[in-house]
């Protein structure tokens, strides 16, 4: 099993709400995992957990602005990714036509 951490704790350690934290997993924002009726954050996805934290607490962003943040994110990521291909797609391109 996977390391996890749960909602309870979370809540102590990071000192926040467990309404911020309820209200990330109903918008979509985390994945949980239950146990017994007990919410559980993986490890993994703790740097995520953190980041929205960090943006809610200290500087003040509301959770619709967390989701269009985190949507926007995603799709520069996504276009990063395609960028990266296209720009490999044109240098193996490139390299077959300076052979010739």
């Amino acid at each position: 099993m996977s390391e996890r951490i749960s909602r309870e704790e979370l809540v102590q350690i990071y000192n926040i709400e467990i309404t911020f934290f309820d209200e990330l997993v109903d918008s979509g924002l985390l994945n949980i995992e239950t146990d017994n009726e007990i919410r559980y954050l993986m490890y993994e996805d703790l740097p995520t957990f953190e980041r929205f934290t960090n943006w809610h607490y200290d500087l003040e962003i509301n959770l619709p602005g967390l989701e269009v943040i985190h949507n926007m994110l995603q799709k520069m990521e996504n276009l990063n990714q395609i960028n990266r291909e296209l720009m490999q797609k044109l240098s193996a391109i490139s390299d077959k036509y300076e052979d010739i």
